[in-house]
């Protein structure tokens, strides 16, 4: 009986031993081994509507056949909303079979693209070994920023580390800027595009020459060479589904135009003042982000210009009923406004946010005319 259970320990001790030893060395891919980069096409949740970049590594003879993906995140992470509007929320990769990967965009009916990279043998070899690494060692896990580092970016670094040189970089719309780039990405979530408009700073004013979403490293990768050939071979289809645009009675231009046309037209005190608490209260937020934030498109907001903290200081004297300092307050916001329509003209967002400065501006305006001192005339 002794002898027994030294034996089985003895094998179980084996086995451990064999385990560890076979997980440690190197898995070498064989020469039918495809790696590719995945595109995959946008939704209609918010978390979509950029879509989606991956890395599949393809190897049939070893079994193998993993989709990598930088785009994770955890929900359940502490303080959660907090550090995502601060900007040090940890996101990381984590390694998929493909078929789960390709039933789960099936299932959301998102398009998927496919391009093989054409590299060598060792290359394929170097990247699948540094994916294991980074996904191994920690390196994988990263900082979130909207343009400086994603779930495309990060794929950019790696193909650019493992092909040891920067041969991936924007090649497409580099004279447009981030703001304009993403403004088709938003058509028919009109709200969504009216928040980032007016959430995003200066940063995003800036020309886009850097790659920061998945449809534009699948443009860049189409033009890319390397080692004078083509970086990709020809973009092949996976899955193709015709974009549906979503109905909504509420998230549309139009109950936009008639919230603010109710407000010019009603000429109400309460609805004005309640209307300019509501623009002091998104800039005093947007203030706070822009310094709160490790996001760099939320700071150096001019948007403040419009949504003016300087409005609680209007509104507090427009309940204390001193008509002198509300001239001279609406003057400076009338100011600010003018201001803000100047550093406005040439940017994407100049059409959706314009209805607002109108409807701001007849406020003050209105203010104005009804506080302005009357200037006695002596006969």
């Amino acid at each position: 009986m002794k002898t027994s259970f030294l034996q089985i320990a003895s094998l179980y001790i084996f086995l451990i031993c064999s385990i560890s030893n076979l997980s440690a060395q190197k898995l070498t891919l064989s020469n039918e081994t495809k790696v590719s980069v995945l595109t995959c096409g946008t939704g209609n949740e918010s978390y979509s509507l950029f879509g989606h970049t991956a890395i599949r590594i393809a190897d049939p003879k070893n079994f193998i056949d993993i989709v990598y993906n930088y785009g994770a995140f955890d929900f359940n992470t502490p303080n959660f909303v907090l550090k995502f509007v601060k900007g040090d929320l940890q996101y990381f990769a984590v390694a998929h079979p493909y078929t789960d990967f390709i039933n789960e965009y099936t299932y959301e009916k998102r398009a998927v693209y496919e391009q093989e990279l054409n590299v060598s043998q060792q290359l394929k070899q170097d990247l699948f070994d540094n994916l294991k690494t980074s996904l191994s060692s920690g390196e994988s896990y990263y900082t979130y920023k909207f343009i400086d580092k994603n779930c495309t970016s990060m794929v950019v670094d790696i193909l650019n580390k493992t092909l040891k040189t920067k041969v991936i970089v924007k090649n497409t719309d580099t004279d447009l800027t981030y703001r304009t780039i993403l403004f088709p990405y938003f058509d028919h979530h009109f709200y969504e595009k009216l928040g980032t408009s007016i959430i995003f700073g200066e940063k995003v004013d800036r020309m886009g020459t850097q790659i920061f979403l998945p449809f534009e490293l699948m443009k860049s990768l189409e033009k890319t060479s390397f080692e004078n050939h083509l970086l990709a071979n020809k973009t092949q289809t996976i899955l193709s589904y015709e974009t549906e645009s979503p109905f909504s009675w509420w998230n549309n231009a139009y109950t936009y135009l008639l919230l603010l046309a109710i407000v010019v037209l009603i000429n109400s005190k309460s609805v004005n003042q309640f209307y300019l608490l509501i623009m002091a209260l998104l800039g005093v937020f947007f203030v706070f982000a822009g310094f709160y934030s490790f996001h760099q498109e939320l700071a150096w907001n001019y948007n403040i210009l419009l949504f003016n903290p300087l409005l609680f200081i209007l509104l507090y004297f427009i309940i204390t009923k001193n008509s002198g300092l509300i001239y001279k307050l609406t003057v400076a916001n009338l100011l600010c406004l003018a201001i803000y329509v100047v550093l406005l003209i040439n940017k994407a967002h100049v059409l959706i946010v314009l209805p607002m400065v109108f409807t701001c501006a007849t406020i003050l305006v209105r203010l104005a005319i009804k506080n302005k001192k009357k200037i006695p005339i002596i006969i």
